[in-house]
């Protein structure tokens, strides 16, 4: 190994025509303001037009000067309160203008936001906050949370805000940390992914995969602890458009509609679940949009098929990303399907985005699979307080004489020849349900912790069309049931990481290598359970 090898990391390997295409499909370099702040590219949509909307949910609205000058003055409360910049700030608040309001106003005083939801368990909160060291909290449940986190600083955001016309004298740079979304972990303890004010600028500036510019509006419709909501947010806000906020919590189909409609929305992002409900249920709730991105987990060619014929070539986009590469780095515009092969490719990279496709320490060629790698400034620095887990997944690779960060995504793909990749699977347990990663793993850990639960084993049904976490569980204790033992989950994870289906089993059927049966215990329940429930995390509900 030469010294070169030895500073940056194994130099890749490969054919010609595996280098080759990876060159043409990584070709994405594009000029954006890289090195400025999220505030400093808001103030300048500010600047360009203060009367325009920028965010809007029923009738009320904010102008871009009304949010900037409530964020200025949310921000200097918080300094006035003895904030540090650099600091952590948890943000609990429901959808609303004052939910925008709060993050902002956590930017502009040199912040990292970390959203939470109030009805995570306290185990949960604690565990989060002590990792992220967060000592501050901005909430619209000030005396429900001032009592449940009483080690912090929580300041209520309700009722009239202040207007300030100048903002904070506070340094931020495309380098400073701008939040912290916490995602599934495998072994019980959620990865706190550290997101920079650099890759947000990169998601949305230039977009290749949408159009974004002051006439453009964003429906704000994710849960803002899931990272969907970073593209939706700042994707409007960061090019001077406007950003519709969804009015509830619960996706009502025939209400999409209608603010779609109402609101003149032209860029909607759905996860592949509500993106099937929508197909099934309310095919005109989108049609007035102009995009429509889709994806979050696996697809469905037959629901992307009837889209397409609905909607036609030039709406439909599929977007692949990681929390770790800032929501979304690949994108596939849905304009025909390949016949009869029942694939949908994920794309290639959006601006300032590079993939790779590498087995061992080989680039691969087309047709040959292997572990989908992306580099680029939308890469996060790293899981918060996990130093080893994250020089595992963000290593640092020579590449075509170029030394590059990698983040190895556990995900398996094949190029096809025009350079697009398809995703292929895991080779371990993570899972997406309704667009939310989820370690299957950290669910078992908290079930194999009750004390009366000898061994379980958790995985997914598609059971009916519809994805549902699934637990099977032998314990010797006639008193505990799938009530007792959901309680238990709910005490300590998030809805959306409760199965729908907890079952109690006398054994665990083993494969022949020594593996559980996941596929004979869901053949064994499945075919007399009902339905399950509908996801907590994000429920849809029917047309009405």
């Amino acid at each position: 190994m030469s010294a070169l090898e030895r500073q940056t990391g194994t130099r890749l390997t490969g054919t010609q025509e595996a280098f080759a295409l990876h060159r043409r499909i990584n070709r994405t370099a594009s000029d954006y303001p890289r090195d400025s702040s999220v505030p400093a590219l808001f103030a300048a949509s500010a600047a360009r037009d203060p009367d325009a909307p920028a965010v809007v949910q029923g009738g009320r609205a904010y102008t871009y000067g009304e949010l900037d000058r409530l964020s200025n003055g949310l921000a200097r409360r918080l300094l006035a309160e003895g904030f540090p910049p650099g600091s952590i700030v948890g943000v609990c608040l429901t959808r609303s203008p004052e939910l925008i309001v709060a993050l902002l106003a956590v930017l502009k005083c040199g912040g990292a936001y970390l959203p939470f939801d109030v009805g995570w368990p306290d185990e949960r909160l604690h565990g989060l906050f002590t990792d992220a060291d967060c000592r501050w909290v901005l909430t619209d449940r000030h005396e429900q949370l001032s009592q449940r986190l009483s080690e912090c600083q929580v300041i209520a955001v309700e009722g009239k805000l202040e207007e300030v016309e100048t903002a904070p004298a506070v340094e931020t740079t495309g380098d400073s940390l701008a939040y912290i979304n916490f995602t599934s972990g495998s072994t019980g303890r959620p990865k706190g992914v550290a997101v920079r004010h650099r890759s947000i600028a990169r998601l949305v500036l230039g977009a290749r995969f949408a159009r974004l510019d002051a006439d453009s509006r964003l429906l704000q419709l994710a849960p803002v602890t899931f990272d969907a909501a970073t593209f939706e947010i700042w994707g409007a806000l960061l090019n001077g458009g406007t950003c519709v906020l969804y009015p509830e919590g619960l996706v009502r189909l025939s209400r999409l509609g209608r603010v779609i409609d109402e609101h003149g929305v032209t860029v909607v992002f759905l996860t592949t679940a509500l993106f099937n409900a929508v197909v099934d249920e309310a095919p005109e709730a989108v049609d007035g949009t102009e995009t429509v991105l889709m994806g979050g987990e696996l697809h469905s060619i037959p629901h992307v098929a009837a889209a397409l014929r609905r909607y036609g070539p030039g709406r439909l986009v599929h977007v692949y990303g990681p929390t770790e590469a800032t929501t979304f780095a690949t994108y596939h515009p849905v304009d025909r399907l390949l016949p009869d092969s029942g694939l949908l490719p994920i794309g290639t990279p959006i601006q300032n985005t590079r993939l790779y496709v590498i087995d061992g320490d080989t680039l691969c060629e087309p047709g040959r699979t292997g572990e989908i790698c992306l580099a680029g400034d939308g890469l996060s620095p790293g899981y918060v307080g996990m130093p080893e887990l994250t020089a595992d997944r963000f290593v640092e690779r020579l590449v075509d004489g170029v030394t590059e960060r990698l983040y190895r995504t556990g995900d398996h793909g094949t190029l096809l020849p025009d350079g697009s990749p398809v995703f292929q699977g895991r080779d371990d347990d993570q899972v997406k349900i309704n667009g939310f990663r989820i370690e299957l793993g950290e669910v078992a850990h908290h079930l194999d912790h009750h004390p009366s639960v000898r061994r379980s084993h958790v995985t997914v049904s598609s059971a009916r069309g519809e994805r549902a976490l699934v637990a099977f569980v032998v314990t010797d204790d006639q008193s505990v049931t799938p009530t007792s033992l959901r309680h238990h989950l709910r005490t300590r994870l998030p809805a959306y990481l409760v199965p729908a289906r907890i079952h109690l089993c006398e054994v665990l059927p083993l494969t022949t290598t020594g593996k559980v049966d996941g596929r004979a215990l869901l053949a064994a329940h499945d075919s007399h359970t009902p339905p399950p429930a509908a996801p907590a995390a994000r429920p849809v509900a029917s047309r009405d």
